[in-house]
């Protein structure tokens, strides 16, 4: 079974930024992702569409991280 950074290495540059650029931001004033953070922080992410919110706006710099630490590992 490949693992998890094997298959985010796979994965195009520029689909990842793609993703971050418009999924990751919006929408774009302010990004959403902020304002989850935001309030992940207050305290105040209470409802589950706030949790969602917050997991749909956060996976594509989450998977940019992924795809970072990927190509880090592979040039050691």
């Amino acid at each position: 079974m490949k693992s998890i950074l094997s298959i985010v290495d796979q994965l195009n540059w520029g689909i990842v930024i793609l993703i971050c650029a418009t999924l990751g931001l919006a929408p774009f004033a302010p990004p959403h992702i902020i304002e989850k953070l935001s309030m992940l922080i207050r305290g105040n992410l209470i409802k589950p569409l706030d949790w969602f919110d917050l997991l749909l706006h956060g996976f594509p710099w989450v998977l940019l991280i992924l795809k970072i630490t990927a190509c880090v590992i592979k040039e050691k």
